[in-house]
């Protein structure tokens, strides 16, 4: 972590960090990122429990904020994709779970998968992470490595 990760007390009175810090989950020493993206299942287990057609707007608001959200946090804190910011991996495992229902199998399956995608970062991903800045481009590589993750998983429930 960058010596210029915020502290819990300023991710509680600076609502933009805490969001990017993934209300807090992204302070974690180790795998801040397996932290964020721990921190969204309970996220997509609340949205599931709603209309289906409740999902896709949420998911779009989150992406949409998101580019402005992990923008103004690695702007504020002057590192660009702190290891911290944790938004983007909300925000690709909710994409990677969008178009498979709900069973503590593809939980399970498609946390592992983003991850593996998301810190692997095969090409494309890779190239989008080193050539792509700002909000856009800490978002970009996560929504991909989603995408990815949701084509493997999609393909898994398929099959079995």
């Amino acid at each position: 972590m960058s010596n210029k990760t915020p502290s819990l007390k300023q991710l509680l009175i600076n609502p933009v960090q805490l969001l990017a810090f993934g209300f807090g989950s992204g302070l974690s020493k180790k795998a801040p990122g397996t932290m964020g993206t721990l921190l969204a299942i309970p996220f997509y287990y609340c949205l599931i429990q709603f209309y289906a057609d409740f999902y896709l707007p949420v998911l779009l608001l989150v992406v949409i904020s998101g580019i402005w959200i992990c923008g103004k946090a690695a702007e504020d804190i002057g590192v660009h994709d702190h290891g911290g910011i944790v938004w983007d991996e909300i925000a690709g495992y909710l994409l990677t779970m969008y178009w498979v229902g709900f069973s503590w199998q593809n939980v399970l399956i498609g946390f592992v998968l983003f991850r593996i995608f998301d810190i692997a970062k095969p090409w494309p991903i890779n190239w989008l992470d080193k050539k792509v800045k700002g909000g856009f481009g800490i978002m970009v590589d996560d929504l991909l490595a989603g995408l990815m993750s949701a084509a493997c998983l999609y393909g898994t429930t398929i099959l079995f």
